[in-house]
């Protein structure tokens, strides 16, 4: 696809026309210079092929940090309809559930900054990372699986792992309604229930920041961040068991376009309708790795914060550690919007896009919703993170949602090939960032060269009013598979 093929609605926004089979028209949120890489891919002709999915409405979206992706683009975000819509495993990704969660603390850089090799050092030790690595709690019985899988963080903080606070400042409180443990198969149980309370590999990362900007005082205030303020971000998903999940219903799906007469562009976008035994079915198993994914990372959050009193010798009121939030990347919902001038239930397929809820939406937690929903949005291990908050416009433009993170700009295979000869630890030190991986490899892949520029993506979104900004945080110690 050329940049003549697309119609320009604004700096930020371009769309992609309805033509051949598509229902919709496509629409890609970039500037100029980031539109330049995203048309050196594939990913524009995923969004061409998602706008062909039946019972599509409105557009078919793609954020900024868009690359290409299984089926839907990464960053791709499609609403369909309740009744002739159907539901995609690809508009979901493997990893369901994949996201992040921000905890601040009443620590500042000044409080830290000889500590920070200890604080990494410490989590490195105490929160299990890498391909495969195995949980920090005791092997489940298989009631107890199934409790994880219906229950999700709400399970975490009734063994121990948390408190309510943490669930009244979590996506959905940490728990996807409708799971069903008897529609995930043997072979997921065994692939991820012993990986609860692990990090995982690729670009799933716990990181130690410092507030380096406040954009809006009054919301960055709500949410408890200050300048100078320390954070920990946690990064991660649903591992093995939200892996096989996705795997499992891609293969029954593969079955069922000839079943229900779909003519599908890509056999990636498998689908099957929302009403149907197979749509049901895969979003039963899809909540069970969702809540999974909750509980997986409200147990890290726990284990950290434990930690690092540890590693600084001081005690949980001197740390003041609260969560900020917790999104969903990889999800599919149920959710109520504005269809053609009125309300209406539709189910919200985000794969790498974060809910973003404006002020005022029921969904949003009571101490928030006088600003908006938190929208989290992770760089890379060398660059910003940043905080942003939901807006009317996301809920009128993009169904609510807005980008996930920076995105990839190499491949795993090119970033490695870039990273030859270099010592990717060692320049992230020279910059003041302590990193400490399981592999070199992983380093290779996840260096920050691989990725788009965090900042010219969170820019796109706050300038189309999508998600506005409210602080930046910078790097100072990460751990990573």
């Amino acid at each position: 696809m050329e940049l003549k093929d697309l119609k320009k609605i604004h700096d930020n926004l371009y769309e992609i026309p309805r033509q051949g089979e598509m229902r919709v028209p496509g629409r890609i949120y970039a500037n100029a210079g980031l539109l330049k890489d995203i048309l050196s891919d594939k990913s524009p002709e995923q969004v061409m092929n998602v706008a062909t999915l039946p019972g599509i409405l409105k557009y078919s979206l793609a954020m900024p940090d868009m690359h290409w992706g299984y089926g839907f683009p990464i960053g791709g975000v499609a609403a369909t309809d309740m009744e002739t819509g159907v539901i995609s495993p690809g508009g979901v990704g493997y990893d369901i559930n994949c996201g992040c969660r921000l905890v601040r603390t009443s620590l500042s850089y000044g409080d830290i900054k000889n500590r920070i090799h200890d604080m990494v050092t410490s989590l490195f030790q105490n929160i299990p990372c890498g391909v495969g690595s195995h949980g920090a709690i005791p092997k489940l019985t298989r009631t107890e699986e199934e409790m994880v899988m219906v229950h999700g963080s709400a399970w975490a903080v009734k063994n121990g792992f948390g408190t309510q606070d943490d669930l009244d400042h979590t996506e959905e409180s940490g728990c996807m309604s409708g799971a069903n443990p008897d529609k995930v198969s043997d072979r997921a149980r065994e692939r991820g229930l012993n990986q609860l309370g692990t990090l995982g590999s690729g670009n799933h990362f716990i990181e130690i920041q410092v507030v380096e900007q406040i954009f809006d005082d009054t919301v960055a205030q709500a949410f408890g961040l200050f300048e100078n303020g320390i954070t920990f971000m946690i990064h991660s998903g649903s591992r093995g068991f939200g892996y096989q999940i996705c795997d499992d219903y891609l293969k029954i799906m593969s079955h069922t376009a000839s079943k229900y007469h779909f003519n599908l562009p890509d056999r990636q976008l498998a689908c099957a309708p929302l009403s149907s035994p197979e749509g049901k079915d895969y979003m039963a198993a899809m909540a069970c790795a969702a809540n999974f994914a909750w509980a997986n990372r409200q147990i890290m959050m726990h284990l950290s914060i434990g930690t690092l009193q540890k590693a600084l010798g001081i005690g949980p009121r001197e740390i003041g550690a609260r969560l900020v939030y917790d999104v969903c990347h990889n999800i599919a919902k149920f959710e109520e919007h504005q269809i053609n001038g009125g309300k209406q239930k539709v189910c919200v397929h985000r794969k790498g896009a974060t809910r973003a809820f404006p002020p005022g939406h029921p969904l949003v937690p009571k101490d928030y919703r006088h600003v908006g929903q938190p929208v989290l949005i992770p760089g890379d291990m060398g660059r910003a993170s940043y905080v942003s908050v939901g807006t009317e416009t996301a809920m009128q433009q993009t169904f609510g949602s807005s980008c996930h993170g920076a995105g990839r700009l190499l491949s795993r295979h090119g970033a490695i090939k870039a990273a030859r000869g270099r010592a990717i630890y060692r320049e992230l030190e020279d910059q003041g960032i302590i990193v400490m991986s399981r592999g070199k490899k992983t380093l290779s892949e996840e260096m920050p060269e691989a990725y788009k520029d965090i900042h010219n993506v969170v820019q796109v979104m706050h300038d189309a009013g999508i998600a506005m900004k409210v602080a930046r945080m910078r790097p100072i110690g990460v751990i990573k598979g």
